[in-house]
């Protein structure tokens, strides 16, 4: 699946929002490029959330999507050519565009579980 996202659309809502759509059962990032205006992130072995305003471009964009929601991470450069990453959160605001590529795993679904030992809703894969 190939995506291209509009200015102004917060990523992981309009990736959420698509996943739903289209019934993706077992979806993984392939590839992704674009710029934000907004990143909202948590970072490593935080609880709260990080907001960063300015202008990134995006360098790496992981993940997997499914109808429980979906688990991404993201890196970025700033204007300056510094870089910083984590847990994507909802309000990264794109600024000029996003390019997606989504690939289809036809022989699974994945799911999202509750996992006590690390307190965080966790890949859960079968076959179909």
């Amino acid at each position: 699946m190939v995506l291209r996202l509009q200015p102004e659309q917060d990523l992981k809502v309009t990736l959420q929002q698509i996943t739903q759509e289209q019934g993706v059962q077992a979806g993984f990032i392939l590839s992704a490029v674009g710029s934000l205006k907004q990143a909202t992130l948590r970072l490593a072995h935080q609880d709260q959330v990080s907001v960063f305003s300015g202008y990134f471009e995006i360098v790496s964009l992981v993940g997997s999507l499914c109808l429980d929601g979906l688990h991404l991470h993201m890196g970025l450069a700033d204007q300056q050519g510094q870089t910083l990453g984590g847990h994507v959160e909802q309000g990264c605001l794109i600024y000029t565009t996003v390019e997606v590529m989504i690939g289809i795993s036809q022989g699974h679904r994945f799911r999202r579980e509750f996992d006590a030992l690390t307190g965080y809703h966790e890949l859960v894969v079968e076959s179909l």
